[in-house]
C-alpha cells in the first residue's frame, strides 16, 4: 500500500465514522496502523474516534503512538489533554494542555499572518 492508499483509506475510516459506520471506520484504521505503524494521521485518527467514542484506553494508546511520532504536534497534544482529563488525570492532562499552549504561540510567532485573519 503506497502513501496515497493510505491517506484514501484514512480519509474513507473518517467518512464512515462521521456516517455512523464506527466498526467500519476503526477496521479501516487498524489496517492502516498495521500496514504503517509511523503514520502519525491514522494513529490521531484512531484516537479522536476512540475518544469519541468513550473508548480512553483505547484513544490512549493510539494517541501515545501519535506522540511518539510527532510530540511537537499541537493537535496530538491536545487530544491527550483531552483523554486524560476524562480518564481523571488532571495533572497530566495539564501537562498536555500546557504543551500545546506552547505549540501554538510558537505557531502564532513563527505565522502572525494566519492568526490575524489573513490580514498583513
Amino acid at each position: 500500500m503506497n502513501d496515497t492508499d493510505l491517506q484514501n483509506l484514512i480519509e474513507e475510516a473518517t467518512f464512515d465514522y462521521t456516517m455512523g459506520e464506527n466498526d467500519d471506520a476503526l477496521s479501516k484504521l487498524a489496517r492502516v496502523t498495521e500496514t504503517a505503524p509511523q503514520s502519525f494521521e491514522a494513529w490521531h485518527a484512531l484516537a479522536e474516534i476512540q475518544f469519541s467514542l468513550r473508548h480512553f484506553d483505547e484513544a490512549l494508546h493510539a494517541a501515545q503512538k501519535a506522540h511518539a511520532l510527532r510530540n511537537d504536534d499541537l493537535f496530538i497534544n491536545t487530544t491527550l489533554s483531552r483523554i486524560w482529563m476524562e480518564k481523571g488525570d488532571k495533572a497530566t492532562a495539564e501537562k498536555y494542555g500546557a504543551q500545546a499552549k506552547i505549540l501554538g504561540w510558537k505557531d502564532q510567532l513563527k505565522n502572525p499572518e494566519a492568526h490575524q485573519g489573513g490580514v498583513a
